[in-house]
């Protein structure tokens, strides 16, 4: 008998596979089960759907790609390299999780180009994506005219069920659907396993049903492990949802074709080992060697290095037209993506002298933003539901982004700090310019405490309004009196207090 070919869909989809396995193998650490039950998602994104350029990272009009479940991360320094960008090579696929290598336990944005957002706490990865979906919006609501569509992207994530038991991830996406994020996009690797083994000892919660009632539109592809053209077809359903967000439940085998560990909480966090390497391979018809790809593979991935160029070509010129038919516009939005502040843009900034009246710090910061807000079009943010204790509205600014009126810069946050916290991360990290800001009281960043960290460790450049500062704080009690808070975050590194 002669064996049936193999599709070229099932060759990358298990080369994505087999380069997780080997590469945790030799680190002797990592987490393989999310890449081998997460690749045909993987895959089908990044060669099916998505638009971006292997050779210029950084291009603007990309889509956006968040992987939610970092602890997963060679799912996407597999997909780098396969798809062929220069930052992953196959040498730093064998260097995963050595100390100075290009390819870390979690990904980071910093480290490693091509990385979209810094990922590792659950939840937090697709709550920056709605920052990614909010920049979105807000720009393209700014600068596209109808004869001319500058700003046109979406943001994919993958997240899995740690993250959905998160309350970060909880917080943002109520957020988004209230917002009507149409862009954004979330497949949930639904494979019901977590450190403790299978999530029914603490999670038995119907995920759709509540992301439809946060105003998601929801889908199922019940076989993940191998339906390409399911999950591909699910995600261009999406993507013709314009006025609401949407999340797709694909129902996986965490470590799919592992005989003996496969569905079980061993592989979401240990190296198979060789045995078990070796029966996986014969198990999935794998016939190459450690880190071994097929060309035919490498051909298929690396086409999206032709599309990508192709794709930036045509928005380059789409530029060229927007700034002959819009200078003013277009010299903003240059300047924005360039990281330069406008002239003159501390010019109204208040100067003070010891004989003058003293004010609260909190009346201090509204006069700045007062005098920022018209000479910074980039500032964007606003407050946990205190705009009017914070005051950290913007003197003149009329109505606030909402589904009808992105262009606003304000943002009603709700009562959710720690997801305002993770969401103007994704908005800097959108790296168009935009300077995001969050406001609250000081002890509540003990809420917003670790997306605060990883806007320090990202370098991101967000801004915390932190307000009801002082000790002397007493008349709401010690609960809202943070005695400890300010020497904590004077601690955390890159925090400029």
């Amino acid at each position: 008998m002669v064996a049936a070919p193999v599709s070229i869909d099932t060759l990358c989809v298990n080369s994505i596979r087999f380069l997780a396995i080997d590469a945790v193998n030799q680190a002797k650490s990592g987490h393989p089960g999310l890449p081998m039950g997460a690749a045909p998602m993987g895959y089908a994104l990044w060669d099916k759907v998505m638009r971006h350029n292997p050779k210029n990272p950084k291009w603007f009009n990309r889509d956006r790609f968040v992987l939610s479940a970092g602890h997963g991360c060679m799912l996407l320094y597999a997909l780098l390299h396969l798809t062929g960008y220069d930052s992953v090579s196959l040498e730093d696929i064998k260097q995963f999780r050595q100390w100075g290598s290009k390819t870390p336990g979690h990904p980071e944005t910093f480290e490693t180009a091509g990385v979209e957002v810094t990922t590792g706490p659950l939840g937090s990865g697709v709550a920056n994506a709605v920052g990614l979906a909010i920049a979105e919006a807000h720009l393209a609501a700014r600068f596209n005219r109808p004869d001319c569509t500058l700003v046109d992207h979406y943001t994919y994530v993958i997240m899995g069920d740690g993250c959905n038991q998160e309350g970060v991830a909880s917080e943002a996406c109520s957020l988004a659907g209230h917002l009507k994020l149409g862009k954004l996009i979330a497949l949930y690797d639904d494979n019901h396993i977590t450190i403790d083994g299978d999530t029914g000892v603490s999670f038995t919660e119907d995920v759709l049903k509540r992301y439809e009632a946060y105003g998601w539109h929801v889908q199922h592809v019940p076989d993940g492990n191998t339906d390409v053209d399911g999950i591909t077809r699910a995600v261009e359903a999406a993507k013709a949802v314009k006025d609401r967000p949407s999340i797709i439940k694909v129902t996986t085998t965490i470590g799919y074709g592992s005989p003996n560990k496969s569905n079980t909480g061993g592989v979401h966090g240990s190296p198979l080992g060789l045995d078990e390497a070796q029966l996986t391979r014969e198990s999935l018809g794998w016939d190459y060697g450690l880190f071994e790809v097929p060309q035919e593979a490498y051909d298929q991935f690396r086409q999206a290095v032709e599309r990508g160029a192709a794709a930036e070509a045509q928005w380059n010129q789409t530029l060229s037209d927007y700034r002959k038919s819009y200078p003013d516009a277009a010299a903003e939005f240059e300047r924005m993506l360039r990281g330069e502040l406008p002239r003159g843009w501390d010019q109204d900034l208040p100067i003070y002298t010891p004989e003058d009246k003293g004010l609260a710090t909190r009346k201090h910061s509204q006069l700045c933003l007062a005098a920022l807000g018209p000479r910074l079009p980039e500032l964007i943010g606003g407050s946990a539901d205190l705009t009017h204790s914070n005051y950290t509205d913007i003197k003149g600014e009329t109505g606030s982004f909402q589904p009808e009126t992105p262009e606003k810069r304000y943002l009603h946050f709700g009562v959710r700090e720690h997801a305002m916290a993770a969401v103007i991360n994704g908005i800097a990290y959108h790296d168009s310019g935009l300077i995001p800001y969050g406001g609250t009281f000081l002890v509540f960043a003990d809420y917003m405490r670790g997306s605060m960290r990883l806007s320090a460790l990202s370098g991101l450049g967000v801004l915390y309004v932190l307000t009801h500062d002082s000790i002397g704080v007493g008349e709401d009690g010690p609960t809202h009196q943070p005695v400890e808070t300010m020497a904590s975050l004077r601690a955390m590194p890159n925090m400029v207090v």
